[in-house]
């Protein structure tokens, strides 16, 4: 039963795309009408068989069934908000039901955002469209309507568009002059009141468009220090420009002999082995990365030539990998003989050693820091130690975050180990481009921390993040370090470039017990910045 609901649905869901777009998480202005949906099939369909739909919402960790009021009304696979408001923030679902199981059709999670009373529109609720001069373009009015013949109105930086009142704002050709903030404003009449749904989208028109470029694989023939026995993954990664090239082809050569698949090779068996082609977009540039792994690696392949190939519009790319053996020397007479008596005499010392090491790495590599006085910043040419990305919603739960970028992270920082900090609506001067100024300050700044939670991506924030995995993964300029605020057990929601980067690289902040400036949130988070002499600004800070 539960295939035949799925399949219907998803036959269906080409004639109701329009009216039902499948977003899991989902950005609503308070005092505005709302409409959950989802694709409904017919009821013929389910073999004359009678089915219930029941909405959910989250309380409390357990699914509470939604009650109808005047407010809240539930028709069929449509639930309307007249209107939303901020308490309707939350986690809902939708079950069909044949009297003997329930079957979960869709979830979302619903943020209602607090309007802006100064402005027609709310920052934090805009969807943003770069476009080139020059060129043709239509903005399009959300679809949250009852009918064909409400009332539309659109605005541009909060003044009234003369005589366009059509879904489509058509521009024929594009101009600088045509850059700004449009809002769509629909009125709808429902049980002898009004109400209205605003949708606000933020044009951006290039006068330069990107120059053309040649595709290349990045980085140069390279040399790997390796040792017998140990396994190596080599990457290659190829630009193909501004745009997906579809027959784009990327492969490895070992001596001009391909290599198996890996997803062909008995994972006892040791091998060489290459893995699946992906394809990757950061920002508005496209790439092609492929890894080969070496199992095992051997002394012939020491002597092999590891070639990667980049191909597409009869241009052929090509980038050399050899393996050397790693220059070991050997530990000194008296020092081995010592550790081989500890070895006999005392064996629980060797695992103790391994077990201190293990857990107390963090605290013996800022121990070592201190020591040594250490500072990596030292001529590297960056302002900042990092650029801070955190949600920028203003939603009630979600201002705990906020307060944590703005105020807890830079007090325990920067007045207490002397990093300094670039966060852009504390450090940046309003009134310039903020595209631009997002990829300057991280191009100046040695880490990107990215604050996440479930409802991290915004228009903003979803750029800071796409900048920051270019540095980190292609151009290797700024290390990436992303601060779990809130338990996040689905990732989807993010770039899927986003997985390449190590899992050491993530804190999990725990609330209360991550507060004190001695705990382990903290010595995680200080192991993870550059090394810098503590120069604290002001008196040392202990939460309790």
């Amino acid at each position: 039963m539960t295939l035949v609901i799925f399949f219907l649905m998803f036959v269906m869901e080409s004639a109701t795309e329009k009216l039902c777009p499948l977003r899991t998480s989902i950005d609503v202005l308070e005092g505005e009408f709302f409409f959950l949906c989802y694709p409904e099939p017919r009821q013929e369909n389910f073999q004359e068989e009678a089915y219930i739909i029941n909405w959910y919402r989250e309380n409390a960790g357990k699914q509470q069934l939604i009650k109808e009021t005047h407010r809240i009304v539930s028709q069929m696979n449509f639930l309307e908000f007249w209107p939303a408001e901020l308490s309707d923030s939350g986690n809902y679902s939708v079950t069909h039901s044949n009297g003997k199981q329930n079957f979960t059709i869709q979830k979302w999670t619903l943020n209602v955002l607090e309007r802006n009373k100064s402005s027609c529109f709310n920052r934090n609720h805009l969807t943003t469209e770069i476009k080139n001069a020059g060129t043709g373009h239509s903005l399009k009015c959300s679809d949250l309507s009852v009918s064909e013949n409400d009332s539309i109105t659109w605005y541009k930086d909060c003044k009234k568009y003369e005589n366009e009142t059509e879904r489509e704002l058509n521009f024929r050709t594009l101009t600088a002059q045509d850059s700004g903030i449009y809002t769509c404003k629909i009125i709808i009449s429902h049980e002898g009141k009004i109400y209205h749904s605003t949708n606000t989208i933020k044009l951006v028109v290039e006068e330069d468009v990107p120059e053309a470029v040649t595709l290349e694989i990045v980085g140069h023939h390279e040399e790997i220090e390796t040792e017998i026995g140990k396994e190596e993954i080599l990457n290659c990664t190829g630009f193909l420009g501004y745009f997906m090239q579809e027959d784009a082809s990327l492969y490895w050569l070992i001596n001009q002999t391909f290599p198996e698949q890996c997803t062909s090779i008995p994972e006892n068996e040791s091998s060489i082995c290459e893995e699946e082609f992906k394809k990757i977009q950061l920002g508005n540039k496209f790439y092609v990365t492929r890894l080969l792994r070496i199992k095992r690696v051997t002394d012939e392949d020491m002597h092999n030539n590891f070639t990667c190939m980049l191909q597409a519009d009869e241009i052929t790319q090509i980038k050399i990998v050899k393996l050397k053996k790693r220059n070991t020397q050997d530990l000194p007479v008296h020092i081995f003989t010592t550790g081989m008596v500890l070895a006999v005499l005392f064996p629980f010392v060797a695992v103790a050693a391994v077990f201190i090491c293990v857990m107390f790495r963090v605290d013996l590599v800022l121990h070592y820091r201190n020591i040594c006085r250490r500072d990596d910043t030292l001529g590297d040419g960056k302002e900042y130690d990092a650029f801070v990305s955190y949600l920028k919603d203003c939603v009630s739960h979600i201002e705990e975050e906020r307060e944590f970028a703005l105020k807890t992270l830079p007090m325990i920082l920067e007045q207490n180990f002397g990093y300094k900090l670039c966060i852009f609506e504390r450090d940046v001067f309003p009134g310039g481009a903020i595209v631009d100024d997002i990829h300057s300050f991280i191009d100046k700044s040695r880490r990107l921390i990215i604050i996440l939670s479930q409802n991290y991506v915004t228009d903003r924030a979803i750029y800071e993040l796409e900048s920051g995995l270019h540095k980190a993964l292609v151009e290797r300029k700024t290390k990436i370090i992303l601060i779990e605020y809130m338990p996040i057990t689905d990732y989807s929601f993010l770039p899927e470039s986003l997985s390449l980067l190590p899992s050491k690289r993530v804190v999990k902040w725990k609330k209360d017990k991550s507060l004190p400036v001695n705990s382990r949130f903290w010595k995680n988070l200080r192991y993870l910045m550059p090394a810098k002499p503590t120069k604290p600004k002001g008196t040392t800070i202990i939460f309790t």
